[in-house]
């Protein structure tokens, strides 16, 4: 079972939208230099469907997305969450994103809107970066678009 630590609606980590970012503990990859150590342990309360459904129902005509930040350690898990943030009777059909270390995009194709994938390496930096590693796509008709750049021309603050 994946673990919230916190959550926060959000601005920058998805472009163009509202987003509930829940963050979520127990990640496995332990990048150095990563800024959310706090994030390794196993802390938090247990992210259920009735846990995550509250959150909706609270916040959900405030926020455009969901964004799971982390569960590498249960990929099923995250798009399975995902899933029921799509089914989720919102105002506003909700968008739903996962920032992940891993490298490989999920095999489940159109519950997920948006996706960041790869480790952080801090010599290379994050998606601000011009010679980042990470990448940031997003699910079109045609299948995935590699928007990073969208990042590096932005003028957000940081």
């Amino acid at each position: 079972m994946l673990k919230v630590a916190s959550f926060d609606i959000v601005f920058q980590e998805i472009p163009g939208e509202v987003t509930l970012a829940l963050n979520l503990s127990g990640c496995p990859c332990h990048c150095p230099g990563c800024h959310s150590k706090h994030l390794w342990e196993d802390t938090g309360e247990d992210l259920t469907d009735e846990l995550l459904t509250g959150l909706l129902d609270r916040y959900g005509a405030m926020i455009t997305c969901v964004a799971l930040m982390g569960g590498d350690q249960d990929p099923g898990e995250v798009l399975r969450l995902a899933s029921v943030v799509k089914r989720h009777p919102s105002a506003v059909p909700l968008k739903t994103a996962w920032y992940s270390g891993r490298m490989a995009m999920p095999g489940e194709q159109g519950v997920l809107d948006f996706v960041k994938l790869g480790p952080y390496v801090e010599s290379l930096g994050g998606l601000k970066s011009k010679t980042t590693n990470q990448r940031f796509y997003v699910f079109t008709p045609e299948g995935w678009i590699d928007d990073t750049a969208r990042f590096q021309k932005s003028t957000f603050p940081g």
